[in-house]
């Protein structure tokens, strides 16, 4: 089974999902993240789209969730605390509106997920990855509230970036993840909108684990 939450850059998403899996004893899948590794072999080709196509075929992304944490692997080696630099954060958006690293990236999530119970994030699993997902969220926040999060997160991580880097970042993103020709980011029809300008934390992975909880004994019945 499936649980999908999809939303813009900053909205809380990801440390949710996580939250939950935690919370339920479920499997967590950062679609974000592997988009980052993909974003990493970019840079590592010296941004040649020619050579990058290559390198993506012969490299091995790997992950796994343990301990609240999901840990990505390129080529066996753990990279993720660098995906989360701000050079990956500025070209994934133009990455991941590829096509091609689309399917690459889905096609990876697709096989992964035929076993266990998954929760994951993105911005398009819902609408193009998991259309049948058995449960769908939509989480959005204001600008500013998402901007602020991020910042903190980024300051937490010893990285040297003002708020309106980060806020200038994430406006670039959600115009060109809502804007871009393969997949763009829209709400799915069938999905919870989660608004978590005014939630806290702990609000906001009560309300979800609430929904899966509920879905998992129906199923039981």
């Amino acid at each position: 089974m499936i649980v999908v939450i999809d939303g813009p850059a900053g909205s809380g998403k990801s440390s949710t999902a996580k939250a939950v899996a935690a919370q339920l004893q479920i499997q967590f899948l950062d679609s974000g993240a592997l988009y980052r590794v993909a974003t990493l072999v970019y840079l590592n080709s010296d941004k040649n789209y020619d050579t990058f196509f290559d390198l993506l075929e012969e490299s091995k992304i790997s992950f796994h969730f343990k301990d609240g944490k999901f840990h990505a692997f390129l080529n066996n080696e753990e990279v993720s605390d660098e995906i989360r630099s701000m050079e990956v954060s500025e070209h994934v958006s133009e990455v991941a509106s590829n096509p091609d690293v689309r399917k690459y990236v889905n096609d990876l999530m697709r096989e992964v997920v035929k076993s266990d119970i998954y929760i994951a994030d993105g911005r398009d699993l819902g609408t193009a990855v998991f259309p049948d997902a058995a449960l769908k969220f939509f989480m959005v926040a204001d600008l500013e509230t998402r901007a602020k999060r991020r910042y903190e997160e980024v300051k937490t991580q010893g990285k040297n970036v003002t708020l309106q880097e980060v806020k200038a970042n994430i406006a670039q993103r959600d115009a060109t993840d809502s804007n871009r020709s393969s997949d763009p980011l829209k709400q799915a029809d069938d999905a919870i909108l989660v608004d978590t300008s005014d939630m806290n934390f702990d609000e906001q992975v009560a309300f979800i684990s609430q929904k899966i909880e509920q879905l998992i004994s129906q199923q039981k019945t």
